[in-house]
């Protein structure tokens, strides 16, 4: 990936949701290992939490954390399969103003590489609500370090080039 290393890294504000019925901090092998990779990287965990797979918790808590100014950014691991309670991408799709559609369908294209056809189940989404942007992730450890490792890490980084998420965050305003 291209970084300008003659760029100075700017740090963001992120909230960490992990969306289980059955997920507490210690066994919260996905949110752990995101958790550690974007503080790593030197971004901030504003908030964490972990909530249940039920689409009016999900979307009351996404939303709230839209409105909170100290965030800029939401990452969410869990409920995107095709289980009956899984309803992610539904919470994310009724909240967002914007879809970006180029997140889960990379997402998919790593993860295709990966574990072939199996990569239809996975409903990946990324959006954009109250100028905050939102990437949903599957639940699992390696659908995280593959979300954060190819995609997540250079779009969050404003030193990537071409472009990158992170320089045009003072234009979300725009009307």
């Amino acid at each position: 990936m291209n970084i300008d290393k003659s760029l100075k890294f700017v740090s963001i504000n992120i909230g960490l949701i992990t969306i289980s019925d059955t997920r507490t901090l210690e066994n919260d092998k996905s949110g752990n290992l995101l958790n550690e990779r974007i503080i790593n990287f030197g971004h901030k965990i504003e908030i964490r939490k972990i909530i249940k797979d039920d689409i009016e918790i999900i979307k009351n808590t996404i939303s709230d954390l839209t409105k909170n100014k100290n965030i800029d950014a939401i990452i969410t691991t869990g409920g995107t399969g095709l289980t009956g309670r899984d309803s992610t991408p539904e919470a994310v799709i009724v909240l967002s103003e914007k879809i970006i559609d180029g997140f889960g369908e990379l997402f998919r294209q790593i993860s295709y590489e990966k574990i072939g056809t199996s990569t239809i189940q996975s409903r990946a989404i990324a959006g954009l609500a109250n100028h905050t942007y939102i990437f949903s992730l599957p639940g699992s450890p390696n659908a995280c370090k593959d979300g954060w490792d190819q995609i997540l890490q250079y779009q969050l980084d404003i030193r990537h080039k071409p472009c990158n998420f992170i320089e045009i965050m003072p234009r979300l305003k725009e009307k």
